[in-house]
């Protein structure tokens, strides 16, 4: 029988072409090299750099000193700041995400509801740097339209009252602009996860809306929950563009410290820079790990 009046030849098409050693070419390798080549250029190469110079001095010779130095009073004093204001965004952030992704999705609200919803919070989440810390400059500053408007109609002093969107508060605040919005994004799949099944199956045994919330949705839910707020965390402790922009030098967070030492006149020292950035990948590495973890719990929690 010749080779082509056998059906099974016939079927199996052309064949995939083949390396010297006998192996086969996959051509998907060309869809996924940009990702790499810009991993390699953009995170693995700098964070080399940055590990390497974060031990060593100008001259180049190894040394510690940088790494002790980070146990200086005002250094230890900007983690600090750094981490309470990544805290108190991350907390907020996550607890009001959280309420109004419920309000969207288990509310009962209006159809469009959500899908504007979506779409704001997909925006919002990504407007950081110069054109946010402007727009809150513009709208809570001392001249700001809602600090002239508080005082011009409800004789209102938003700053007599220590307000300043130039500090702790004031930073916080306009972290949660994109923090809120990205917890919406993050949460979302984890409550589109809960089973109607399971609601019913607590209305049948005569439980109350506040039972099923408090030992089926919620313990569910919780591991996202928490997941997404340390991404909240790590995203808030990471953030530079919008600290400089809105604060400048006023509020001494670890950020703007290490861009002082970078790029900065007076207090350069480019490899202690090196060493600040350095505690920053632990902090935000341990919280992305944690969310790792987390998220994969919760989908085998939903599966």
């Amino acid at each position: 029988m010749s080779a082509s009046s056998d059906p099974l030849a016939a079927r199996s098409g052309p064949a995939s072409p083949r390396r010297a050693g006998g192996g086969f070419v996959s051509l998907s390798w060309l869809g996924v090299a940009p990702f790499f080549l810009f991993a390699l250029l953009f995170l693995l190469l700098p964070t080399a750099r940055l590990l390497l110079g974060a031990f060593q001095d100008a001259d180049g010779h190894f040394t510690l000193n940088n790494i002790a130095r980070l146990f200086e009073p005002a250094i230890l004093d900007a983690y600090k700041i750094s981490l309470q204001i990544s805290a108190a965004s991350a907390l907020l952030g996550a607890v009001f995400g959280l309420l109004l992704a419920l309000a969207a999705i288990r509310g009962r609200l209006p159809g469009w509801i959500r899908p504007t919803l979506t779409t704001f919070s997909g925006v919002a989440s990504n407007f950081a740097g110069v054109p946010l810390a402007f727009a809150f400059l513009a709208t809570l500053g001392r001249m700001g339209l809602v600090t002239v408007l508080l005082r011009r109609y409800l004789d209102f002093d938003l700053y007599a009252g220590g307000f300043s969107v130039l500090s702790f508060s004031g930073l916080t605040l306009t972290y949660l602009y994109f923090q809120i919005p990205l917890m919406v994004l993050i949460v979302s799949p984890a409550i589109d996860g809960l089973k109607t099944e399971w609601r019913e199956a607590c209305d049948s045994l005569g439980g109350s809306a506040f039972a099923y919330w408090s030992r089926i949705a919620l313990p569910v839910l919780w591991p996202s929950i928490l997941g997404a707020a340390l991404l909240l965390f790590a995203n808030a402790f990471g953030a530079v563009a919008t600290a400089y922009a809105l604060t400048g030098s006023s509020l001494n967070i670890v950020t703007i410290l290490l861009y002082a030492q970078i790029r900065g006149d007076v207090l350069h020292d480019q490899n202690l820079g090196y060493a600040l950035a350095l505690g920053m990948i632990v902090v935000t590495g341990l919280s992305n790990a944690a969310y790792i973890w987390l998220r994969g719990r919760a989908e085998r929690n939903r599966s």
